[in-house]
């Protein structure tokens, strides 16, 4: 992003035209200064998401600003040379953004090696060389990342989607500005309007594209090129603006501070439920436009001598390499203090991504610069740039390689406590005499072994499998050991049904039954008007709605000796417009669904949603205190809250609709525990560990038979 300081009397122009592109302009401390606004809101709001909850808009500005000053800076070399030396371009922009960015790079991979539990090592790794290769944006669209969410789930590159967001449009927009102006030649047009008018086309075409992808897809909205090429745009059309009209310098007075105070409010009164960017984006991309256009033909900005205070210059002048410390120091430093970050750890953290910036500013961003190899010829800078990111790929690949020699030893040894008496829920069976049932773990780092959607190789996909908009979620697993009179059962639901399947698939062994699944991650196997669930689209709300009536149907028509359901009906919207309280229009289209299947002749099971994880105790908290999980235990009321899934089950009148609820293997009397007899209970935010659930198996046919 433009948080790169252009040079005094560089990119910075404020006109295009005739000798004002021959003469030498003054440096913009406002532009500085906008720097420094930006940085700190970006920072604030990772520090303090909950209390400046708009403060990504600091992107934005960024945005804006870099689109100014490239373009005034490649304008003015087409206009006074007829061309721009690409080589000579890019290379200036390696040497200014590479070298700090490859050193914050490896420092955070190390870093993660040493303080972050093995499990988030692959996505670190991997994120890290996107980054490095500046596709990280591409990255976290793909996986639809909400980047609003807890640090407990984002890697220590995730910020450097904006930085390869700005680093693919200074690969395109010089050579856009080369086709036009090649277009006015061709036309025998005047160059400066042709350009204007192909820059306002694609800034017009990018600001549609913002709101309809915001609209349509907002996660993938937030990190993809197209949705914010118009920001570079705004900005670019404000350079072209500033040379073509002159307005007088009374009329500017109010238009800078109007311009910050639109920023500043946008900071304020945004949050993470904003649709954005999309239109709203108009809000902070004016506001900077504002302070630039009033600041043009060194014109005395408004409140010059606050602008000018050497701390917020200073801010602005190492806002790059703070825009790229500040955010693996907010991963990294929960898990290397042992605790969830205090408002005294923030202010540290703060404190020392400032100190390192700076640092990073003097020796490495101005000495990349002014690097005497390497300005000798762009083709040592693309060498260096090469082997810079041979480095970061060979360490990622290395990262990899440990991981997997964790891993191996992480499942040997949970294989060992598995022999052992008291492990995972039978510690809490009546009677046992367990030393220490909520003690440590024997393998406390998640992986690959324990993820709650695994499923053995004699799970497939049959042949008429179901589909509800081209989503295949069906599957038969066959434990009947080739017997004629196996049963069948069900199981079917979201992926709160999902994580039981491992207990499922366990009992099924034992009883040589044959389970078909038919699960969709945020969607309710019931006849409910489903609205959505977490930031759902309404297209995603009637793919749910087809697919969950679907696989009714599928059910009954199966006849299945028995179905076993659940899902986080807690979160899950539903409004059928009655005006009644969604847990009646829950507990209505349950009934409804269930007696669909037991009037088929099958018994149905309703696994009660276990107590939750992290939307009750602090994000990460079990990897925060390894060594007393029990520290993160809470009371059982507020861990179990009501769940309209068991009020439905427990208002059904019907022998063959029989609540299954295994709390009492997740909580003692008082509270509910992450750990329990040496093994995790959970996977991640909100899902079981597979191996705790299929440790639940013998427990859950004993419900059966009661």
């Amino acid at each position: 992003m433009s948080i790169v300081q252009q040079a005094p009397g560089g990119a910075a122009a404020g006109t295009i035209t005739g000798a004002a592109l021959r003469r030498r302009p003054s440096f913009r401390p406002d532009i500085q200064a906008l720097r420094a606004l930006a940085v700190s809101l970006v920072v604030l709001n990772h520090v303090w998401p909950k209390e400046l909850t708009g403060g990504y808009v600091g992107v934005d500005v960024f945005f804006v600003i870099s689109g100014f000053l490239i373009t005034s800076h490649l304008l003015k070399e087409l206009l006074g040379t007829g061309r721009i030396r690409l080589a000579s371009f890019y290379a200036r922009r390696i040497r200014r953004l590479l070298p700090a960015a490859f050193l914050v790079l490896t420092v955070s991979l190390i870093a993660a090696m040493v303080w972050l539990p093995f499990s988030r090592w692959e996505d670190t790794a991997r994120e890290i060389l996107a980054s490095a290769l500046y596709a990280e944006n591409w990255v976290l669209a793909a996986k639809s990342v909400n980047y609003s969410a807890s640090t407990s789930s984002a890697t220590v590159a995730q910020h450097f989607w904006s930085l390869s967001v700005e680093e693919q449009f200074y690969l395109i927009w010089p050579l856009l500005l080369i086709a036009l102006f090649w277009l006015a030649g061709r036309r025998n047009r005047p160059a400066i309007a042709v350009v204007f008018a192909g820059i306002a086309a694609v800034t017009a075409l990018g600001l549609a594209t913002s709101v309809l992808t915001t609209e349509f897809s907002p996660n993938q909205a937030y990190f993809v090129t197209p949705v914010r090429a118009w920001e570079f745009g705004a900005g670019a059309l404000t350079a072209l603006a500033l040379g073509r009209h002159k307005v007088p310098s009374p009329a500017m007075k109010g238009v800078g501070p109007a311009g910050f105070a639109l920023i500043v409010c946008s900071a304020l009164a945004f949050n993470d439920g904003t649709p954005f960017p999309g239109f709203l984006a108009l809000v902070p991309v004016l506001g900077t436009v504002m302070v630039i256009f009033a600041g043009n033909g060194n014109r005395r900005p408004a409140f010059k001598p606050l602008i000018s205070m050497l701390p917020l210059q200073y801010l602005g002048n190492i806002s790059y390499s703070l825009y790229l410390w500040h955010w693996p120091l907010i991963v990294i430093a929960p898990f290397a203090l042992g605790r969830a970050l205090g408002n005294f750890d923030r202010i540290g953290v703060v404190l020392l991504a400032v100190l390192l910036a700076g640092l990073t500013k003097a020796y490495v961003e101005d000495r990349g610069q002014s690097s005497v190899y390497l300005n000798a010829s762009p083709r040592r800078t693309f060498v260096a740039m090469a082997v810079g990111m041979a480095l970061v790929a060979g360490l990622s690949g290395l990262q990899l390689q440990v991981r997997e020699v964790r891993r191996e030893a992480a499942e040997q040894a949970a294989a060992a406590a598995a022999l052992q008496p008291c492990h995972g829920p039978l510690a809490l069976l009546a009677g046992a005499d367990c030393a220490d049932p909520f003690g440590p773990s024997a393998s406390p780092v998640m992986s690959d072994a324990n993820e709650y959607w695994k499923t053995p190789p004699s799970c497939a996909r049959p042949d008429d499998e179901l589909k509800a908009a081209e989503t295949k979620t069906h599957q038969r697993c066959d434990f009947s050991g080739g017997k004629r009179d196996a049963q069948t059962v069900w199981l079917v639901g979201d992926s709160h049904a999902q994580q039981w399947q491992a207990a499922v698939f366990a009992a099924a062994k034992q009883r040589g039954w044959i389970v078909q699944t038919a699960l969709l991650g945020g969607c309710p196997v019931a006849d409910v008007k489903f609205t959505g669930y977490e930031g759902s689209t309404d297209d995603g709300a009637r793919i749910c709605m087809d697919w969950a009536g679907k696989v009714t149907s599928a059910v009954a028509a199966d006849r299945p000796a028995a179905v076993f359901t659940s899902m986080f009906a807690r979160k899950q919207s539903i409004d059928d417009g009655s005006g009644r309280p969604a847990s009646e229009q829950f507990s209505a289209g349950l009934q409804k669904t269930w007696q669909r299947w037991t009037d088929a002749g099958s018994k149905v099971y309703v696994l009660a949603d276990p107590p939750l994880n992290q939307a009750v105790r602090q994000p990460d908290c079990t990897n925060l205190h390894v060594q007393d999980p029990a520290a993160c235990a809470v009371d059982r009321a507020v861990a179990q809250p009501e769940d309209p899934l068991a009020t439905a089950a427990k208002s059904t009148y019907s022998r063959d609709v029989q609540l299954v609820d295994l709390t009492d293997y997740f909580c003692d009397p008082s509270k509910c525990y992450t750990v329990v007899g040496g093994v995790n209970v959970y996977f991640d935010a909100n899902h079981l560990n597979r191996e705790y659930s299929e440790l639940l198996a013998p427990l859950l046919l004993d419900k059966l038979a009661k």
